[in-house]
């Protein structure tokens, strides 16, 4: 059986902890691999090459990080179909929606590699006579990242290159459940000429979780999970001193006015909904619909789509939906779908029992749909994270929108309409830090910062964009004066600018 291991120092390290986790294959539920999943010692010794590449990493010039950058690039367009084949291998989702997500990693190292432009400082001359300030950011030295297991390529690609592009070193701590993408990622940075250290890759657990996050070394910690981890990983974060950023789960909306086009909107929730199986956290997990008629002719639409999904091995082309991850969280959506039939919701599609004939042991879970759900009802109040939308029916936009705003979660929201002044309405008032309109999946673009508001994000900075540069910068302001040698004498008055 293959042993993944880590990669730090710009070399494969075996795991010496002596403990392993499986990889499990979801489309055949059949163990291919298993991870070592490292101890603090283990950690220690990736923080402790990434502080020493850090050093003179950080007075690299700027020109030879983005040329380490654009190469990076290019090995990453070279080995797309090798890393969408990992993901699929290993997360079940199809080639397609794999390859989908190396691309959106793309995004950010293109990003990265313009970091000229965004670590451009201020200067001030004559603020006094013959003053001078300056403003200019920085790198932390050695930043770590806890990614997960959906997107095992994209969120690690959210991360790091940014953060290598500012001048600092980082650790990366993939998700064991699919940690090969994450590993691959690591070895083409060496291969494209990152000094040894500056990116290094540690699997593990909460072991390795919880010494990353209380490391003196490790000056800031991005993570993207589950709402309890991450609340827990910010308070950790903040206890021992650090900077953080923590994503947390979702319950996304699509709020479907009646003079929507209810075929585009159709179409849209059923792509957003049982795209990667559901486990997205920007799926939409929600569509509200205004009035009973819009929400019939919704529902007839969306069960007529949902039923002719075609769930099979990501390998297979004909695929449009894989597995999930684990046979354990299968059984867990599968319960939802259970559970909110007996609390009364219309369950229109029953995606649970599904099997595919040839692998009866995969992890597979067809689509459900549910209609009439309420906020009381189980399938709505958790974050269920996989292929099941809810149709929820609000009498006005009002009330659809004052139940969206009372999720705890913020994450991202969607409008259907024809109306520009509803849909500007609806952008301004609803409690999310996403808002698609006519857009169901409302991922920024690279330059602009990714993340959510209320449970969705703990700290102040989004991902990646802007706020990705501020994250992994910290501000220094440098006050200049060269004085005329005629200009001296003991001053003890407050400095004053004149």
């Amino acid at each position: 059986m293959r042993t993944i291991g880590h990669f730090i120092d710009n070399k494969a390290v075996e795991g010496a902890s002596g403990r392993f986790g499986p990889v499990w294959d979801p489309a055949t539920g059949e163990q291919r691999s298993r991870v070592a999943l490292a101890d603090a010692a283990e950690v220690d010794r990736a923080v402790a090459a990434a502080k020493e590449a850090a050093r003179t990493w950080a007075r690299a010039s700027l020109a030879r990080r983005t040329a380490l950058l654009f190469r990076y690039r290019e090995l990453l367009l070279a080995h797309r179909d090798e890393l969408a084949a990992l993901i699929t291998a290993e997360h079940g989702k199809v080639h397609g929606d794999a390859l989908g997500e190396v691309a959106r990693g793309l995004e950010i190292v293109e990003l990265a590699c313009a970091i000229p432009e965004k670590l451009k400082g201020e200067l001030s001359t004559e603020v006094s006579t013959g003053v001078d300030v300056a403003s200019i950011r920085q790198p932390l030295g050695v930043v770590a990242g806890i990614t997960p297991f959906n997107f095992p390529a994209m969120v690690p690609l959210w991360m790091f290159p940014v953060a290598l592009a500012c001048g600092n070193a980082f650790v990366l701590k993939p998700s064991e459940k699919d940690p090969s993408a994450g590993l691959r990622l690591g070895e083409l940075a060496a291969e494209a000429g990152f000094p040894d250290g500056v990116l290094n890759v540690v699997n593990g657990d909460r072991e390795a979780v919880d010494r990353l996050l209380a490391h003196p070394d490790v000056a800031a910690v991005s993570f993207v999970g589950s709402t309890p981890v991450a609340r827990a990983v910010q308070r950790a974060a903040v206890e021992h001193g650090k900077r953080v950023q923590a994503l947390g789960g979702a319950k996304n909306h699509m709020l479907v006015l009646p003079d929507a086009d209810l075929d585009v909107a159709a179409d849209a929730a059923i792509s957003a909904a049982y795209g990667s199986a559901g486990e997205r956290c920007m799926a939409v997990s929600v569509v509200v619909a205004i009035g009973e008629e819009t929400g019939d002719a919704l529902v007839a639409r969306l069960a007529e789509r949902a039923a002719a999904v075609r769930v099979g091995p990501g390998t297979d082309p004909t695929s449009e939906m894989g597995p999930l991850i684990t046979a354990e969280h299968r059984d867990s959506v599968a319960g939802y779908v259970r559970g909110a039939r007996e609390q009364g919701a219309d369950v229109r599609v029953d995606g649970t029992g599904y099997t595919v004939a040839g692998h009866e042991g995969g992890f597979f879970l067809g689509v459900s749909l549910l209609d009439r759900v309420t906020p009381g009802m189980a399938a709505y109040r958790d974050e269920i994270f996989g292929p099941v939308l809810c149709v929820v029916r609000a009498d006005s936009y009002d009330e659809a929108l004052a139940l969206i705003n009372a999720s705890p979660w913020g994450n991202g929201a969607a409008v259907f309409t024809r109306d520009g002044g509803a849909a500007r309405r609806f952008q301004l008032e609803v409690a999310a830090g996403m808002v698609g309109v006519n857009v169901p999946i409302p991922v920024p673009v690279g330059y602009h910062s990714f993340g959510g508001w209320k449970d969705s994000l703990f700290g102040d900075h989004h991902v990646y964009g802007t706020d990705g540069v501020r994250f992994c910068t910290r501000g220094k302001v440098v006050t200049t004066r060269w004085p005329d040698p005629a200009d001296r004498g003991v001053d003890l008055g407050f400095p004053h600018h004149g």
